[in-house]
């Protein structure tokens, strides 16, 4: 899936009288894919006229979350999604992984992995993980909140 293609719609029939707005993309499961995925999230929410700090924290928020699925997983590729409705972008990163348990906060200063989720965690209204409904693999989510000025 390349994208912007045209298997994957920009809108979706969300309920009778609504529309989300939402953009999806696949990446290789590659380090040098972190950098693709910031810009393509910042493209994106420019398009859609988040705000500045919508924007900014999305876009960290991509980048942990990408680099998770890279540096913890055996995934090929990994398939990200932009969704705007009802007040609020959900940003979230799907990987081909099968751990038994998912991504967890690191709290301890000794801890070498979970402090990107600690960014994750200031950043983000709400994130969480689940199964893939197909099992074939994890997702990970964060929600933002936006001011109403803003088209998403």
């Amino acid at each position: 899936m390349a994208p912007g293609s045209a298997l994957i719609p920009r809108l979706v029939e969300t309920g009778p009288g609504t529309e989300a707005l939402r953009h999806c993309f696949a990446l290789p499961a590659r380090p040098e894919s972190v950098a693709v995925a910031r810009r393509l999230t910042k493209a994106r929410l420019g398009e859609w006229r988040a705000g500045g700090d919508t924007l900014d924290a999305a876009v960290l928020i991509v980048s942990e979350l990408v680099t998770n699925a890279v540096v913890h997983t055996t995934s090929a590729r990994i398939l990200c999604e932009l969704r705007c409705l009802d007040g609020r972008l959900r940003v979230s990163v799907q990987d081909q992984g099968h751990q038994p348990d998912g991504p967890h906060l690191g709290r301890g200063a000794d801890d070498e992995h979970g402090r990107g989720l600690l960014l994750v965690d200031s950043l983000a209204r709400s994130w969480g993980s689940r199964d893939a409904g197909d099992g074939s693999g994890r997702i990970v989510w964060a929600e933002l909140p936006h001011g109403s000025e803003h088209s998403c």
